[in-house]
């Protein structure tokens, strides 16, 4: 799946260092662990648990749409002055 027209100020929105959005695209993302064979896959998990196959897209959508409007409101504050 490829999402087009994101606009790169969603990327601008840090949580602990982390762009949002990449935080949970890395966290949604097929990964298997060489040591064990193990593979986590969030499509999996989303259809078990959440019983929505599109919950990985939703969740990205959503942070999209968060990370935008809080960029907004603090865009929006005023000055903090400090005497």
């Amino acid at each position: 799946m490829t999402l087009t027209n994101i606009p790169i100020e969603a990327y601008d929105y840090v949580v602990n260092g982390k762009s949002a959005m990449e935080w949970v695209m890395e966290r949604q993302s097929v990964k298997t662990d060489k040591d064990s064979g193990i593979t986590n896959n969030a499509n999996d998990w989303a259809i078990e648990t959440m019983n929505n196959a599109r919950y990985p897209l939703e969740l990205l959508l959503r942070v999209i749409n968060v990370s935008l409007k809080t960029n907004a409101i603090v865009a929006g504050l005023p000055v903090l002055v400090i005497e």
